[in-house]
């Protein structure tokens, strides 16, 4: 008998006996080893290929070679992450998990401030809660490097094809995304996705709802109505808020040069710089406030476009920064807290300063009128 197709071979993460190898090529790549060197060995040692590259594929080898799962890899995501969180936060803080059932696949879908850190945190709080950690949605975009390949596939990532353009096949690689998210949660595995294509660099926090057509491409196929198949993938709006905007200086640069040059193209590996700088830099409190599973308010994408965003402005956790840039003379805030957030804007030059602090203000603004127009002033 032949062998099953695995219709999602060129997209899904790896399995448990994909693993060992994918190790073994990482070991190998010295490109991925001469950035372990820059970042963990001193600077006269990573200077000298031969020795760092040797020493760093002896610890490797020496801490990875027994390494065969998916869930080995998991354990030491976590260990990283736990002094990520210790190293670059005062505190992570969550709501909403213990109102979950962690038997259940839920569909993630957050706003999106960091490329790794958003989805990292939001597995950091399922794991800490003893929940099955997530799927995580990554651009092609971000593969152009054969390590971070190996990389964010080992770590439950499964890819978007944001490079296809002709529309036969961006519809062929949607319509086996939008199958590959369905079949994940049916077969009881969670996915998180962003609220829409790209950071919000602005701090404007809004869903795609693009997006939200792509997830019904499957539902279709299946001839169902958008609202009860919207039910059936179980969506869970998560609001991540960083006292610290991640890469808000290189983020503000973007828009001032898109601004005055009409556009900005980025320059080759600006993108894993900003995943470094997202995880090395000072995030203060960090706060993950996980919402409830959509039953209603979801009868068109739009309109579940607008569900998603209510919940996740009005469970958005605002920092002293927030209101400070937001102009509200109301909030009692942190003398030390207000003294480290103008000492950060210091820093900001002062052309992109307007666009710094127009981003933190923007999440107080759209909560002051997401509760007016609730309460109907």
């Amino acid at each position: 008998m032949s062998e099953p197709v695995d219709k999602y071979a060129d997209i899904r993460p790896y399995n448990d006996d994909e693993v060992a190898a994918s190790v073994a090529r990482l070991i190998d790549d010295n490109a991925f080893i001469d950035v372990v060197a820059k970042y963990n060995l001193p600077r006269f040692l990573s200077a000298v290929p031969l020795l760092s590259r040797a020493l760093v594929k002896y610890q490797l080898r020496k801490k990875w070679g027994a390494i065969n799962s998916v869930e080995q890899v998991q354990q030491i995501v976590a260990k990283y992450l736990a002094q990520l969180v210790k190293r670059t936060t005062t505190e992570v803080t969550f709501s909403g998990l213990d109102q979950l059932d962690p038997k259940q696949a839920y569909l993630f879908i957050s706003n999106h401030r960091d490329i790794v850190l958003d989805p990292a945190l939001i597995n950091w709080g399922l794991f800490s809660h003893k929940m099955k950690t997530v799927r995580i949605a990554i651009g092609d975009n971000l593969l152009q490097i054969p390590y971070i390949t190996e990389l964010m596939r080992l770590n439950k990532s499964f890819i978007v094809k944001r490079s296809v353009k002709a529309p036969k096949e961006m519809l062929r690689a949607l319509s086996q995304l939008s199958a590959y998210i369905y079949d994940s949660l049916a077969g009881g595995d969670s996915i998180w996705i962003a609220q829409k294509e790209g950071r919000a660099k602005d701090g404007f926090d809004q869903t795609d709802p693009a997006l939200l057509k792509m997830l019904q491409l499957n539902g279709r196929k299946q001839k169902k109505e958008f609202a009860e198949y919207v039910r059936e993938l179980k969506i869970v709006p998560v609001s991540i808020s960083y006292q610290y905007e991640p890469c808000a200086t290189a983020k503000a640069k973007e828009l001032y040069h898109k601004q005055h040059h009409g556009k900005y193209v980025k320059s080759a590996g600006e993108d894993i710089a900003s995943i470094v700088e997202g995880f090395s830099t000072a995030k203060g409190h960090v706060h993950l406030a996980f919402g409830q599973p959509i039953e209603e308010g979801c009868e068109s994408p739009e309109q579940l476009a607008k569900t998603i965003d209510q919940q996740i402005i009005d469970s958005f956790f605002l920092h002293p920064g927030n209101y400070i840039a937001g102009g509200c003379k109301q909030a009692v805030i942190d003398k030390a807290d207000a003294q480290a957030f103008e000492m950060r804007l210091a820093r900001v030059p002062d052309e992109l300063k307007p666009l710094v602090l127009a981003m933190y203000a923007k999440p107080f603004h759209r909560k002051v009128e997401f509760k007016s127009s609730e309460s109907g002033q």
